[in-house]
C-alpha cells in the first residue's frame, strides 16, 4: 500500500522533527547550543523510510522562528503531537520510526554535554517526549 502526504502533512513532519531539536538547542542557550542543533540535525539526516525521504525534503517551507523558546514551545509540541496522530493514522510503523528518530536527534542533541545533560534540556527533553506521546 502506497502512503500519499500532503505538502502540509511533510511540513507538519518537518516542522516537528527540526522543531524538536531548535527546542532543546534553544534551551541550551547557556552551552553549546550551534553544537546541538547541528548534532540533532545530522540524526535526522539519517532517518530511513517514509519519515527519512520527508526530513531530507525541502526544509524551507518551515518557520522555526520565535522570539522566546516559549512561542517556539507553542508551536512546535502541537506539531509533534499532530505530526504522530497523522503517522499514526495513516502508517502506523512510520509512526514508530518518526518517534524513534526525534528521540534519537533529541538525545544527540543532549550529548553535546560531558556528563548529564543540565536541568533544562532535560525536562526540555521530557516535554517533547511528552508531546510525541500524546497522540
Amino acid at each position: 500500500m502506497s502512503i500519499t502526504l500532503t505538502d502540509q502533512d511533510k511540513r507538519t513532519l518537518r516542522t516537528a522533527a527540526y522543531g524538536a531539536v531548535s527546542l532543546l538547542a534553544a534551551a541550551d542557550a547557556a552551552g553549546s547550543p550551534h553544537k546541538a542543533a547541528t548534532e540533532g540535525s545530522i540524526a535526522l539526516s539519517s532517518a530511513t523510510g517514509l519519515v527519512g525521504h520527508v526530513l531530507a525534503g525541502k526544509t524551507k517551507d518551515i518557520n522555526l522562528n520565535g522570539k522566546s523558546v516559549a512561542a517556539l514551545a507553542d508551536h512546535v509540541l502541537p506539531a509533534l503531537t499532530a505530526a504522530m496522530s497523522l503517522l499514526k493514522k495513516q502508517a502506523p510503523a512510520e509512526a514508530d520510526n518518526f518517534r524513534s528518530i526525534v528521540i534519537i536527534a533529541i538525545e544527540a542533541a543532549a550529548r553535546t554535554h560531558q556528563g548529564q545533560p543540565s536541568p533544562t534540556i532535560a525536562d526540555m527533553a521530557r516535554k517533547i517526549t511528552a508531546a510525541l506521546d500524546a497522540a
